[in-house]
């Protein structure tokens, strides 16, 4: 049967939907809270008995004038089998024009025979579209897409979402927090393990990472022994993910969809599929209640909802979910995938949205509440500080903190439960302000919204942080004396997405705590994986710890996007000096590794490092003119390695870096060479924390934290917390310098550490296994954890 004879359209059903339209309009108490009743109905679905329903906001369609009789939903079906795990197929696909009803600037449409995608089977796509005075078609796609199999700038695909989520594996998990009429309140972990997932298994895809933790679980249950590579994923209450969203596009193309053979009764479709790398936060908005289909090994959005199942089935505690979402800004790719009237100008990351046009508002709370329906316990966002708004009056941009507080109102439902799931933002105004880092108290949220478990990143979370670079604690003491004193709602930790790229930038020529390690790596690798670290935010200081996988991993991580294409070059050049730091010759000279640049010429490590030398430089003195930089590269004596370069050339080369980079990046790389000794005290740092939730709560009276004095060329901390139970911890940790003469740590003048009975129960890497108490030598990045009961 042909997709025209299949599919019926049901106008009077659309009619009805625009008539309840017209009707909520004409009688909520606002604007806004009619457009967010609108908005659940927006989107393509289907319900139960097979009827798919789409409903699309389009006032670009009002700007243009364009009559009722020229807008129609476009159906496209494939004429034969479309496999999602091939990486290029071209398909002929059927195509069906179905009338809409319209109401202003809604657009309604209503069907019956369409095929809707499950795990199993692939379902129709559809768009919205237009015809103009000289009969060319204009595509507007879903912005509430479910399913977008070929990227946000291509036709989504019509999915059963609720077969998807009838068929969860958590629903037990879901069902035993229902109950009573309020919705169930999701509060903070006791810690946090970010994750990202394309570098975090060898797979790269959330099948692959949803694998791995059901792995783990069997092992669990099975009491085996638990080797480094396992541990590094053990031991944490909560998931983190870095934003699965849809991403950009290839900039220069190709595109992932491109038609040909085009009629109004089929068109041929070159369809390749997505294989872009990005470390999730270049979103373009559309497609946000959905996943990137890069992350999808099946092409399915069910792996989302596996590996929330799977989390939350693990043995002894079950592990929570956190979504981390991206709606202060979109990139520029943006402009191309929904109406101008989403946006509200230009920023430093692209544009801008309208949160203050109430369309807008509404649907971008939508795409959020369908996001965290898969299956998300908690919520972080970013970059909490960009969600502005234009004030006339005032003539400046303002907060729109409502906005904020209206994200975390959003009532969720899985699985019949009812919930609101814990919420963290990361907000450092007045970032981007020059003095930032100092003028921002990482609390204006936290001191502004209702609810009293809302979170913020804290100080030493936040980008600019350099733990390897000497006086670098002392520096932020006066940071850590704020954490003690407010930090109960700060997440905490010196390793995630942000941190270890920006230690990857800096200039070796600063004043570098060589006692961390012999080489560069060395050093980077043990910065954001430092047992002294560790003890500060697990032991030491209140909020709840976040790690990072690929600091866990001693991994490497940098800014990984290879969409660029006019600024490309530019992006490598800044990442240039990382070379420095995570790559050395042995690294550079395994076969599996770097092979594009290889293939382009740079055959060796110093290849590369010399021509990593050159392009910055040459960046900056050209003012990025990429015919100049390619031609004074060219000219140097001796010859620089590497193609012939031409403005093609450079590009290609920054291509070849950033996909190199990205495999480089998978901790597959680094499990082997991972310390024992390491990972299990930090995994039993993680254990000491969530045995004992109180730790997460301010100083009191009785509690103490300095660093021992004269400095005399080292920092060590002193810690001293007394739990409600009558458990005292006492931790003393060297953060960085010389080591110290023969000292007994527990003779220390801290008032409440005198008296016995102390038991040192967590001893640091250097450490020996048989040190009870007593005098010992502690060196850069020692630590040592003592409790006792009164």
């Amino acid at each position: 049967m042909s997709l025209a004879e299949r599919i019926i359209s049901e106008e009077d059903a659309a009619r009805a939907r625009a008539d309840a339209c017209e009707r909520i309009l004409t009688t909520a108490p606002s604007r806004f809270e009619a457009e967010q009743e609108i908005a659940r109905g927006l989107g393509g679905q289907i319900d139960a008995e097979g009827m798919a329903s789409f409903g699309f906001w389009v006032p670009e369609l009002q700007d243009l004038r364009v009559p009722s009789g020229d807008i129609f939903l476009e159906v496209l079906s494939p004429e034969e089998p479309l496999d999602l795990t091939r990486a290029h197929q071209e398909i002929r696909f059927e195509r069906a024009y179905v009338p809409v009803v319209r109401l202003e600037s809604h657009a309604f449409a209503c069907l019956r025979g369409m095929k809707a995608g499950t795990r199993d089977a692939l379902g129709d796509f559809y768009a919205l579209v237009w015809r103009d005075a000289e009969d060319r078609w204009h595509r507007i796609l879903d912005p509430l897409a479910m399913s977008l199999p070929f990227g946000a700038m291509a036709p989504a695909e019509l999915y059963d979402t609720a077969a998807m989520f009838a068929a969860r594996g958590d629903r037990a998990y879901w069902e035993a927090l229902s109950g009573g009429q309020t919705p169930h309140k999701f509060g903070p972990v006791s810690n946090i393990l970010q994750i990202h997932v394309p570098t975090a298994t060898a797979g790269g895809t959330l099948a692959s990472l949803t694998r791995q933790f059901e792995r783990l679980a069997a092992r669990v249950e099975a009491g085996l022994p638990m080797d480094p590579a396992d541990q590094i994923y053990l031991g944490y209450e909560a998931v983190q993910l870095l934003p699965v969203e849809p991403t950009t596009v290839y900039e220069a193309g190709p595109a992932f969809w491109q038609e040909s053979d085009s009629s109004d009764t089929g068109v041929t479709v070159s369809l390749l599929r997505p294989d872009t790398t990005n470390w999730g936060y270049d979103n373009v908005i559309a497609g946000m209640a959905t996943v990137n289909p890069v992350l999808l090994e099946s092409g399915r959005p069910d792996e989302l909802v596996d590996l929330a199942a799977a989390l939350h089935n693990f043995p002894g505690t079950p592990k929570r979910l956190i979504f981390d979402v991206v709606y202060g800004h979109s990139d520029n790719q943006g402009l191309d995938a929904l109406s101008s009237h989403f946006f509200a100008g230009p920023n430093m990351y692209g544009q801008n949205l309208a949160y203050q046009t109430p369309a807008v508002r509404a649907i971008l709370l939508e795409m959020q509440r369908r996001k965290v329906d898969f299956g998300a316990d908690g919520v972080r966002v970013d970059g909490a500080q960009d969600f502005k708004w234009w004030d006339p009056g005032a003539q400046e941009l303002k907060h729109d903190d409502d906005y904020l507080q209206s994200m975390a109102d959003v009532v969720q439902e899985v699985a019949g439960t009812r919930y609101r799931p814990w919420f963290i933002f990361e907000d450092g105004r007045p970032w981007p302000n020059e003095d930032w880092e100092l003028s921002s108290t990482y609390r204006w949220v936290i001191e502004h919204q209702r609810d009293p478990d809302v979170f913020q990143w804290g100080p030493l979370s936040f980008a600019h942080n350099t733990p390897f670079l000497y006086t670098f604690w002392l520096g932020k003491y006066w940071r850590i004396r704020e954490c003690l004193d407010s930090g109960a709602n700060w997440i905490s930790g010196t390793s995630n997405h942000d941190t270890l790229r920006r230690g990857t930038q800096v200039s070796p020529k600063m004043n570098i705590n060589t006692r961390l390690g012999t080489t560069r790596m060395e050093i980077l690798d043990k910065a954001y994986d430092n047992p002294a670290a560790h003890t500060l935010t697990y032991v030491a200081l209140p909020g709840v710890p976040m790690d990072f996988l690929n600091a866990m991993a001693r991994a490497s991580w940098g800014f990984v996007r290879n969409q660029d294409d006019r600024y490309g070059v530019k992006v490598v050049a800044e990442e240039a000096i990382s070379l420095r730091w995570q790559v050395d010759e042995y690294s550079y000279s395994m076969p599996m590794n770097f092979t594009r640049l290889k293939a382009l010429g740079f055959e060796t490590r110093a290849d590369l490092a010399r021509f990593c030398t050159f392009l910055p430089a040459l960046v900056e003195v050209t003012d990025y003119d990429l015919e100049d930089i390619a031609r004074l590269l060219n000219t140097t004596e001796p010859k620089l390695a590497g193609p012939f370069y031409t403005v093609e050339s450079l590009k290609a080369v920054a291509r070849a870096w950033m996909d190199d980079m990205h495999d480089y990046c998978n901790i597959g790389h680094s499990l082997g060479a991972l310390d024992p000794v390491q990972s299990s005290f930090a995994l039993g740092l993680r254990d000491f924390r969530a045995a004992r939730p109180w730790l997460r709560d301010n100083y009191g009276p009785k509690d103490h934290f300095g660093y021992v004095e004269p400095i005399d060329g080292r920092t060590l901390f002193t810690s001293l917390r007394h739990g409600p139970d009558g458990e005292q911890v006492f931790s003393i940790i060297h953060m960085e310098g010389k080591a110290t003469s023969d000292f007994d740590p527990l003779r220390l003048k801290i008032p409440g550490l005198e008296g016995f009975n102390w038991e040192c129960v967590l001893r640091s890497p250097g450490i020996g296994a048989d040190y009870v108490s007593g005098p010992l030598v502690m060196r850069d990045s020692m630590a040592l954890v003592f409790t006792r009961r009164s």
